[in-house]
């Protein structure tokens, strides 16, 4: 069972800064678990934003927030983190965080962290 609570959304002028966190309770450790961070903005697709390997050892990230967003976790506190600098508008959008153990799909997100950045 997969349980995820995504925090630290708000309401943020253009080129500002946000940390979003998400606690993961699995019933394995949330050290054996990739993370990700995915969003969705209104009328659009869910769509992927970053993801970190279990060691922490790999990170990726959509072409969209390359260099302005990083994405790290702290095993020890059951917590992945998405840091979002010079956020634009087009970012404004729900971010969820998911799960992803061994060769499984991503789970589902938690309820949802909502990001709205204003020109």
């Amino acid at each position: 069972q997969v349980q995820l609570v995504e925090s630290g959304g708000g309401l943020v002028q253009s080129g500002g800064s946000l940390r979003l966190s998400c606690v993961g309770t699995f019933g394995r450790p949330f050290s054996l678990y990739d993370m990700g961070w995915f969003r969705q903005a209104p009328g659009k697709e869910r769509e992927f934003v970053a993801a970190i390997t279990s060691n922490s050892r790999l990170t990726r990230y959509a072409d969209s927030v390359k260099g302005r967003f990083t994405i790290s976790r702290d095993n020890s506190k059951n917590t992945v983190y998405l840091q979002m600098n010079s956020l634009k508008p087009e970012d404004t959008a729900v971010y969820y965080c998911r799960a992803k153990y061994g060769g499984s799909d991503w789970s589902k997100g938690g309820q949802g962290t909502q990001v709205t950045v204003s020109s």
